[in-house]
């Protein structure tokens, strides 16, 4: 198979990725029409970032800067979902930060006018993503969105650092 072709099919597979995401939601509205609809997409990106911060967590080096290490997995992992995504590296020894210039997400959510999950739900991820990182390694590694394209900026930017002992 041509290396096009499994570029188109990658493409289409990651559409479809996102559509089940939003067809197992309408599923919660139609058999649950009394429950919170956002409430449940937030835990299920709470799932989702604490599976996340578990797996990243398992590959992180000790010895190299973590923020920088946490924002190219975010990156890594965005681009494998057809996002468009780059590492910014901070200003100090251990900050960098994520910027997406687009996101099919954001769309998806605007085209069905669910724009108002779209930050929260990439910031519970960023965040519990995070969380389960220091949880698991002891750190004190730090997420902020600084920009967001459900708000009307050009890109998504969110600032990782990890966070001095104060003396």
């Amino acid at each position: 198979m041509s290396e096009d072709k499994l570029a188109h099919q990658f493409k289409i597979l990651c559409q479809i990725t996102r559509a089940q995401h939003f067809a197992w939601r309408a599923a919660v509205v139609d058999l649950c029409p009394d429950i919170d609809a956002a409430r449940v997409v937030d835990r299920m990106w709470e799932l989702t970032g604490e599976q996340t911060g578990a797996s990243y967590a398992k590959r992180l080096d000790g010895s190299k800067p973590l923020a920088q290490q946490v924002a190219a997995s975010i990156v890594w992992s965005s681009d494998c979902m057809g996002e468009d995504a780059v590492v910014e590296i901070g200003e100090g020894a251990d900050e960098a930060f994520v910027r997406h210039d687009d996101c099919p997400w954001f769309h998806w959510h605007k085209r069905l006018g669910l724009l108002a999950e779209d930050r929260p739900g990439c910031d519970l991820w960023f965040q519990t993503t995070t969380e389960q990182i220091n949880k698991r390694l002891g750190t004190k590694l730090k997420v902020e969105t600084l920009k967001a394209l459900p708000d009307g900026d050009n890109c998504c930017l969110r600032r990782f650092w990890v966070e001095e002992d104060q003396p």
